[in-house]
């Protein structure tokens, strides 16, 4: 199937931890159940490091962790790897354009090369989304 949205780490981490969720996030959610998203290859390790550190600071265990992981897996998300290959060019340019770190950068040129909305709950990622007219959900 092909995305209908690009997923960011800051969306798909209201998942794992309830506190975080509203009615806008669990619908994102839900709609995984019949559409797809993709997300740039770094997500994962976005995913993983909060993971890991929300362990570490004993907001969550391995057991849940490996709950929520294997929840995603269950997801139709496709990872693109190309934004390796454009960090010195338009991501570097999104960065600079918008103040973005080069991992929202990412995000961005991912929904822009692919004419996507954007899953985010960063507001300032969602800013810059809504400046080159790409839709913001969430």
């Amino acid at each position: 199937m092909s995305a209908t949205f690009v997923l960011d780490c800051s969306m798909t981490l209201t998942w794992m931890f309830d506190e975080e969720a509203t009615t806008a996030t669990r619908e994102i959610q839900s709609r995984l159940q019949d559409e797809a998203a993709v997300v740039p290859g770094l997500w994962m390790l976005e995913v993983a490091n909060a993971l890991a550190m929300a362990e570490k600071r004993k907001r969550s265990t391995a057991a849940q962790s490996d709950k929520f992981l294997k929840m995603l897996a269950a997801l139709d998300i496709d990872v693109d790897h190309e934004f390796a290959s454009r960090a010195f060019g338009p991501l570097l340019s999104f960065c600079r354009d918008h103040g973005l770190t080069s991992y929202d950068a990412a995000y961005l040129d991912l929904a822009a090369r692919r004419r996507l909305p954007l899953a985010t709950l960063d507001r300032q990622l969602a800013t810059a989304a809504k400046k080159i007219r790409i839709p913001v959900l969430g």
